[in-house]
């Protein structure tokens, strides 16, 4: 008979203590986790120290988001540099079609996005405090349609966020930012177009403190963003897109801390002329799927 270093019945007999009221969903996924956290602490064979370095760790992001009236997602955070959103948003919007448009990636939503974010007029600008201090004014545009007919999608909602030229969201900057600064909703016209002013949006640093950074320093790694725009499009016939877009000469495409870039989400800014509100041109069209539609498996 085998011998066993560690109790080969112990993980089983965790997860046989699941209640008859468990759901099977979550027997499902509170199954697969004991048996992962267990299968990884014999397989590291985790020490008590290390052991208690994690609960102190998890502690301290709690403590955090408490102490910051909310405001500071650390966990949110956390899933981002472990990669963990991006695979989950890749697992969740995956849509392969065989011909016509490809619907729009998606990416991961970040802990900055507000549901308060106001509804503002097409040809209007989220920059509701004026351009800052370095900021380059871009004219964004484009169609919002159907990957399954190409047609427009009136009545589709464009909903934008980004940081300041600082590098910091509104939140984040209550010294020169007011509430819901660099943030707007834009209602499709009967074309399917959508068209207003932002910035060029401006690569920035993860806190440099806190548990995401200590976690970062313990994996040598750096907590830079490569600059990009959040958009969220949405319509009540669609499926909806989270996702973000990223300047093609950003040095920082290419290792972002968060995992969060693909090549579809690569966009070219170009100079504009002819537009005394802007100097930079964007143009963004965005592919929806139906509700309902799966693709090609």
């Amino acid at each position: 008979m085998a011998s066993h270093r560690f109790d080969p019945n112990f993980t089983d007999n965790v997860i046989n203590g699941m209640g008859p009221n468990t759901t099977p969903r979550n027997r499902q996924v509170l199954g697969a986790l004991i048996r992962h956290i267990h299968d990884f602490a014999r397989e590291v064979e985790l020490t008590i120290d290390e052991w208690m370095a994690g609960v102190k760790f998890i502690n301290e992001v709690g403590r955090i988001y408490s102490e910051s009236g909310q405001t500071r997602n650390e966990t949110h955070r956390l899933s981002d540099i472990l990669g963990l959103e991006s695979l989950v948003d890749e697992i969740a919007h995956k849509i392969v079609v065989e011909e016509g448009l490809e619907p729009t990636s998606s990416s991961i939503l970040g802990p900055f996005w507000s549901p308060n974010a106001p509804f503002r007029e097409n040809g209007g600008t989220i920059m509701q405090d004026g351009v800052p201090p370095n900021g380059r004014v871009t004219k964004m545009h484009g169609v919002i349609r159907d990957i399954t007919t190409g047609k427009p999608i009136p009545g589709a909602v464009f909903d934008i966020w980004q940081a300041s030229a600082n590098g910091k969201y509104d939140f984040q900057d209550p010294e020169n930012q007011t509430p819901n600064n660099l943030r707007g909703k834009f209602r499709a016209n009967e074309k399917g177009e959508y068209w207003f002013y932002c910035l060029h949006p401006t690569a920035y640093s993860l806190p440099r403190d806190g548990p995401s950074w200590a976690l970062l320093q313990l994996m040598d790694r750096h907590p830079m963003r490569p600059a990009h725009l959040h958009i969220m499009v949405t319509h009540p016939d669609f499926q909806g897109c989270t996702t973000q877009l990223y300047p093609s000469d950003d040095p920082w495409i290419t290792n972002d801390t968060v995992f969060a870039v693909k090549d579809d989400l690569v966009v070219h800014f170009k100079p504009l002329q002819g537009d005394d509100k802007a100097v930079l041109e964007l143009e963004y069209n965005v592919n929806l799927a139906p509700k309902g539609f799966k693709g090609k498996a």
